[in-house]
């Protein structure tokens, strides 16, 4: 999902997104831009890393507690993600649970440690991915249980599907997402299933963000099916013109039925 910056999987503030909801989706968005700056930008060490994440934790927890006392190098980030806690009764959880996919993510790093089966890739993507999602169904308004498994299913894919295009990236960088003994064409069809189970969550995001979630979906399978025709741990796969009018086409397909 794309974005504001470029924090993967986030469709931030857009035209398409209702005014009122711009606020909170954006101080959710930089809230989670700077948590994972800390985690994988610049010089740090993995240890200055962690160390980094758990004072951001702490700041946070603390303006949530005192949020016109407290104060630090974040302060006008998590004093404005504070305001839109109260306001929209955001759930700190899914938050901290950001934060615990990032500390993971230094600690894999550091120790160069695969995943070791779908499984635990999976609980990954349940913290890292999955709470973006829910926070957003809670801005919509949507709560059944059967829109937020479908809400899952479609940022796990897609978070699975930026692991699978960018293995030329991260694979230098000894982020090795693929799980031991797992075979990509097998992965790769288990994200374009997600990516289904999921898509009819698109008939229940109202308006134009309704739309938004189509392209995101379409956006996703079309990585996907670039993926499939190339090595990616080569080459990053690209979408292009001619592929958004792809999208486009299959988005507006998509309200006749998925």
């Amino acid at each position: 999902m794309s974005n504001v910056g470029h924090y993967e999987n986030f469709p931030v503030a857009s035209v398409l997104c209702p005014p009122h909801l711009r606020a909170p989706i954006t101080a959710i968005y930089h809230f989670a831009r700077t948590a994972d700056d800390i985690a994988d930008e610049g010089d740090a060490s993995p240890d200055e890393r962690l160390q980094q994440l758990a004072a951001f934790k702490t700041a946070f927890l603390k303006h949530l507690d005192h949020p016109n006392l407290a104060e630090g190098p974040w302060s006008k980030i998590l004093r404005n993600l504070q305001k839109q806690i109260t306001a929209f009764d955001l759930p700190v959880k899914l938050l901290l649970a950001l934060l615990s996919a990032f500390e993971q993510d230094v600690v894999y790093t550091r120790d160069q440690r695969r995943y070791a089966n779908r499984a635990e890739l999976l609980d990954y993507c349940k913290r890292s991915a999955n709470p973006i999602g829910r926070l957003l169904m809670h801005l919509y308004d949507i709560r059944s249980e059967t829109a937020l498994a479908q809400s899952d299913a479609i940022c796990t894919a897609l978070q699975l599907i930026n692991f699978w295009q960018d293995l030329s990236v991260d694979t230098p960088r000894a982020r090795l997402y693929l799980p031991l003994n797992a075979d990509l064409t097998s992965e790769v069809t288990f994200a374009r299933q997600l990516m289904g189970q999921g898509a009819a969550l698109v008939h229940q995001v109202p308006g134009r963000a309704g739309w938004e979630l189509r392209l995101v979906v379409q956006g996703g399978l079309r990585i996907l099916d670039k993926i499939e025709r190339i090595d990616t741990r080569l080459q990053r796969p690209r979408l292009y013109a001619t592929d958004i009018a792809t999208m486009l086409w299959r988005s507006i397909w998509m309200r006749r039925g998925q």
